[in-house]
């Protein structure tokens, strides 16, 4: 095969095989209490503890106007909470309840083992390989966007 071709081919491989993976993934969160998105806000309080509303879009990549949604969901579910800044009265908190961290403490593992059903196929070294391969094309793709 030429070397254009072989890109082409790998290009194409590679956005088949994430589109799949995501699909998965979806279909996995249908059948969970929780969306995607709320997921992302979930995990961002669960690993890193009680976070400006305002920069959480930005973190988990969300508009204003859908992360406002997002935590209201959230709060409706009784997973987190507002809490207003003690120093800076325009600032608010969303913060993890003790509900919302024993969901996610149930909820990371599971999501925890179908990544690990995802990367079944491979054994350690080529995972490894992958998590490098992935790494350069991103870092060489963001280059380009510059």
């Amino acid at each position: 095969m030429k070397e254009k071709d072989i890109r082409i081919k790998a290009f194409t491989v590679f956005m088949k095989s994430s589109q799949t993976v995501e699909k998965l993934i979806k279909q996995d969160f249908l059948k969970k209490e929780i969306n995607l998105n709320e997921y992302a806000v979930m995990e961002l309080l669960y690993h890193r503890g009680d976070q400006p509303i305002q920069s959480i879009g930005r973190r988990v990549l969300l508009g204003g106007g859908s992360i406002t949604y997002v935590i209201d969901k959230l709060e409706d579910k009784g997973f987190l909470y507002r809490k207003p800044s003690e120093k800076d009265r325009r600032v608010m908190y969303a913060c993890i309840t003790e509900a919302g961290k024993k969901y996610m403490d149930k909820r990371v593992v599971e999501q925890e083992a179908l990544i690990y059903k995802v990367f079944d196929e491979l054994n350690e070294a080529e995972v490894e390989y992958a998590i490098d391969l992935f790494k350069r094309i991103g870092i060489h793709a963001e280059s380009l966007l510059k």
